[in-house]
């Protein structure tokens, strides 16, 4: 079984922030990295299909420069084999639809018989790259998932619904899954299973065709602060009438 898991790393803001001078991106001074959280749960559940069916491999590929090898290294760790970085013209500061692109390339190459990713991304909080990536491959797939059960040519996956539901559904594979937290608990990568990493073998590949950015950056600022909260006290009436006077005195 080949497994692929397409990974991201993130940046954090600290307590401080500056835009670069042409106001489109955060200055990289004020960013901390990391490997995408649910990006981390993906990996962890793709090692354990592997696990569980006695044989495989496991790729992770991301989309970024030299310093996404880190959190690449960190997936490594975990256990996946190898790993495939995209990058070149056109990706810094790439929207979802323009990753999900380079990452098709990766997927259709290595055709393997999963796909999984995180739900998405703590810094863009779009959930829309695993989306893309199947409509462009054409695959199946199944957003938000908390379970997988891999059978004769299908898996049966449990995907959370808003208000505490749950969806069984099962789905011919090769699909693409979208892994939620918490659908197990990521293994800690030990000393020697860093230093073993840093020798596993991380691919650079030019991107191809990517064609037009489905979305640009126009600016990027902190917005200007308000006068603040107005906390109200006394009777739930009282205080309903004061949140109609609010409104409409808003809406004039």
């Amino acid at each position: 079984m080949k497994i692929v898991v397409c990974v991201k790393q993130v940046a954090s803001l600290g307590d401080e922030v500056e835009f670069t001078s042409d106001e489109r991106d955060v200055d990289p001074d004020f960013l901390d990295y990391a490997l995408n959280e649910w990006d981390s749960y993906a990996t962890e559940e793709a090692l354990r299909l592997r696990e569980s069916s006695g044989d495989g491999e496991v790729v992770v590929a991301t989309v970024g420069d030299e310093d996404a090898e880190e959190a690449m290294r960190r997936a490594l760790a975990m256990g996946a084999d190898r790993g495939i970085r995209v990058w070149g013209d056109g990706l810094a500061g790439a929207d979802p639809i323009t990753v999900a692109r380079a990452l098709a390339e990766v997927v259709r190459d290595e055709s393997p018989d999963l796909v999984l990713a995180g739900v998405q991304s703590s810094d863009a909080v779009q959930a829309a790259t695993g989306t893309a990536l199947a409509e462009l491959l054409g695959l199946p797939r199944v957003a938000v998932v908390t379970k997988i059960e891999l059978g004769d040519g299908t898996a049966t996956v449990h995907r959370e619904l808003e208000g505490g539901l749950l969806d069984v559904v099962e789905v011919d594979v090769p699909c693409v899954l979208t892994i939620q937290t918490g659908i197990n608990e990521p293994r800690y990568a030990t000393l020697r299973a860093i230093k073993q990493a840093e020798q596993k073998p991380i691919e650079e590949r030019e991107p191809g065709d990517l064609g037009a950015p489905a979305a640009r950056v126009r600016r990027m600022f902190v917005p200007p602060r308000g006068e603040g909260a107005e906390m109200l006290d006394g009777e739930p009436a009282a205080i309903a009438q004061r949140i109609k006077e609010i409104v409409e005195e808003r809406l004039r």
